[in-house]
This record gives C-alpha cells, structure tokens and sequence, in this order.
C-alpha cells in the first residue's frame, strides 16, 4: 500500500478525497478477508489495520468502530456500489415501481434480489454470527430485516394498487409472501446449501412468485421455464382468522 494511505492526516480536495476513498477500500479488503477467515469476534481492528497499511486512527476516523466496518461492507454489497444512494432511490428501482406489467415487476424485482443476494451472502452471514453474540449487531440485522421488509412491502403496495393480487389476497399477506420467498435465508438455503446457480433460483422466484401472487388469468407465462413453484406452509399463504 502506498504512503499516501499509511498516512494519518487529513488531506483536503480532490487529492484528500481520492485518498479517503483509497483507505476505505482498503480497510473494507482487508476487514472483509479477516472476517471470513477469523469471524468477526476474532478480528480486531488492528489486525485490520496491520492487513489494509491503514493507521487504526484513520479507520476510527473513517469507521468509527469495528461494526462501522462491517456496515459499510454490507451496505455496499446491498447497493453494488458506494455511492450515497438509497437503493429506492437508484433509477432501475424507482423505475420498477412505475411499471404497469405485474408480471413484469414481479420479475424485475426477483432479479435485483438475486443480485443483492448473491453479492451480499457471505457478508450477510457475517453479521448473522456477529449478532449471536454482540447486542449491536444484533441491532444492525435487525435494522436491515426491518429495512429489507419496508422495501418489499412496497411491492406488495404497488400490486394492490393496482389491483393485481389474486382474489381476496390481502396485502399484509402479500407482503408477508414476499417477505418469505426474498428473504436471504431462502436464498442460502437453495442457493449455498443446495447449490442451485443464482440464475436457476431467479426463474424459480420470478414463476413462484407470480403464481402465489397473481389471478391466474393475468399469468401470461413470463415467469415460466422449467422451475415450479414449490408449496408454501399453509401460515403463508392462508389469510389469519
């Protein structure tokens, strides 16, 4: 790593800010590589330093604690990216919702879950272990199952909207489907475990999702291919009493 990182003091302009996106990258490699190989209570932030050439001052200053780091890893494996754009708000998102075609929403929305998953697994898992035993993880997943929820709420929203769920199929239980079906835990269990490719698994959620979702004289075959949908426990898919 170049002395421009090792380097502790704050630099202005567009030099400073080359450098600061340098060191953060850096930290989030190394931090990242240790996580995996040690597990997040083993790693500390100057092993972290030691790996990145990074001053543990300057990750402070740039992360502020160890799960600091750990966020930002996952906030950019969600995005893609690290730009300071909320995932609604990034255009192919927003566009989505304006979409007309349920069928084609369903399946737009099944594609960028695939990918955030597929990009955000292992460090997901991470923080999953992280919050067995750190109450501020446990409150960082808990923000991003609370986040996650809203997002796809949103969807089942946009399908009642337009009146596009199945007879009698109430949003909350839309909601409640989606939920189930785009959770990472699902993803893992089929993905991970049981080795199916990513692009398998989104044909399944696209078919699947469109079948539990949909009147069935709105079902074009969109979301067909080969994957059938695979039932549901009853408390998913019945309305409560």
């Amino acid at each position: 790593m170049s002395s421009s990182v090792k380097s502790s003091r704050p630099a202005t302009g567009r030099t400073g800010q080359a450098r600061t996106r340098l060191a953060r990258r850096a930290v989030a490699d190394a931090a990242r590589d240790l996580f995996l190989e040690r597990g997040y209570t083993a790693t500390t932030v100057e092993a972290i330093s030691e790996h990145s050439d990074v001053p543990p001052a300057t990750i402070y200053r740039l992360f502020s604690t160890k799960l600091g780091i750990l966020k930002a890893l996952l906030d950019v494996s969600i995005a893609g990216d690290d730009r300071e754009l909320s995932l609604q708000g990034r255009p192919e998102v927003a566009a989505l919702f304006a979409e007309p075609d349920p069928e084609k929403l369903l399946a737009g929305f099944a594609g960028i879950n695939v990918a955030i998953n597929t990009r955000s697994a292992a460090v997901y898992r991470i923080l999953v272990s992280a919050s067995g035993s750190d109450p501020q993880a446990a409150a960082l997943l808990a923000t991003y199952t609370r986040m996650r929820d809203q997002g796809q709420q949103l969807i089942a929203a946009a399908l009642a909207r337009a009146r596009a769920l199945q007879p009698g199929m109430r949003e909350r239980d839309a909601a409640d489907i989606i939920h189930a079906l785009m959770s990472p835990e699902l993803y893992r269990l089929l993905v991970i475990d049981r080795d199916w490719p990513p692009e398998r698994y989104e044909k399944w959620l696209t078919s699947t999702l469109i079948q539990r979702l949909l009147p069935r004289g709105e079902q074009t075959g969109l979301g067909g291919g080969e994957e059938r949908p695979v039932p549901l426990p009853e408390y998913l898919v019945a309305a409560p009493a």
